[in-house]
């Protein structure tokens, strides 16, 4: 048995994602218990799909209406108290009322002085810590909207690959290129193209990779595989083919393919 070709061929991908016949199933559990290359396999996509799923993620935001609440019961519970005692025991000391009054003053001008740093520097903090924790709570959302953005796209995905009416078509590596893997979903009815990276190198910064359907032995542009293509993406619609492929274009496209740098090829079953 060609190993290599077998899990080339798609079906590890089609059996995590839950989309592989009964067949297809129980032929994988027996072949995974023979060959640990195929049990690798299935363990190497795993991990990728788990990947790609919590990319980004983020925990659950705090509530910050009770961090704040706790600030301000801790901040205040710690304000000193103030005692003020003017009396000299066993002595009086006769002053002219201007002195006292004069006295007297000055000591509240002081204490109130001295009092109202004190709360300005309180509410400045207490300012700061509540601006902290409003752009933490905004960081934190704008993470999980793009967790729920990824996990809706995943969904939808799903959603593509087990319709029906989709023609799955594996493209594994050509000769020299035989760990590359792609797949197209082929939509009988709509003619809609949607192409599935499994295992392509990333591409360099000046280049792009082109799908290309081959239609009486000619090749059509199906589209160009872009740099926020993470899964499913849906590229151009072809009314018939009998064959797919990717090479790997300078960025933007060919009007014809390179063959030199083609990478997978897949033939249309039936």
């Amino acid at each position: 048995m060609d190993i290599q070709a077998y899990i080339a061929s798609g079906v590890i991908e089609s059996y995590v994602m839950g989309l592989a016949t009964e067949q297809e199933c129980a032929e994988l559990e027996s072949l995974r218990k023979q060959y640990p290359e195929i049990n690798a396999a299935i363990a190497e996509f795993e991990a990728a799909l788990e990947a790609g799923a919590m990319a980004n993620a983020q925990q659950p935001p705090a509530v910050v209406q009770q961090k704040i609440w706790q600030t301000l019961q801790s901040e205040f519970q710690q304000q000193p108290t103030v005692n003020a005692t003017f009396s000299e025991k066993g002595k009086v000391i006769a002053l002219p009322w201007l002195k006292y009054a004069i006295a007297a003053a000055v000591i509240i001008i002081v204490a109130s002085g001295a009092l109202n740093i004190y709360f300005f520097q309180k509410i400045n903090q207490l300012q700061q810590q509540y601006t902290a924790l409003v752009n933490e709570s905004n960081s934190l959302q704008a993470g999980l909207n793009i967790y729920k953005t990824k996990a809706l796209d995943l969904y939808n995905s799903m959603q593509v690959m087990s319709d029906p009416n989709m023609i799955k078509v594996p493209m594994p590596g050509v000769k020299g290129k035989e760990d590359n893997l792609a797949t197209v979903f082929w939509d009988k009815q709509s003619k809609a193209v949607y192409l599935l990276p499994n295992r392509l190198p990333q591409a360099p910064e000046n280049k792009q990779y082109q799908l290309w359907a081959l239609v009486n032995g000619k090749p059509v542009d199906a589209g160009l595989l872009t740099a926020d293509c993470n899964g499913l993406c849906k590229l151009k619609t072809i009314p018939e083919a009998q064959a797919f492929a990717i090479t790997l274009e300078n960025k933007g496209g060919s009007a014809t393919p390179h063959l030199d740098q083609l990478y997978v090829m897949g033939k249309i079953a039936g």
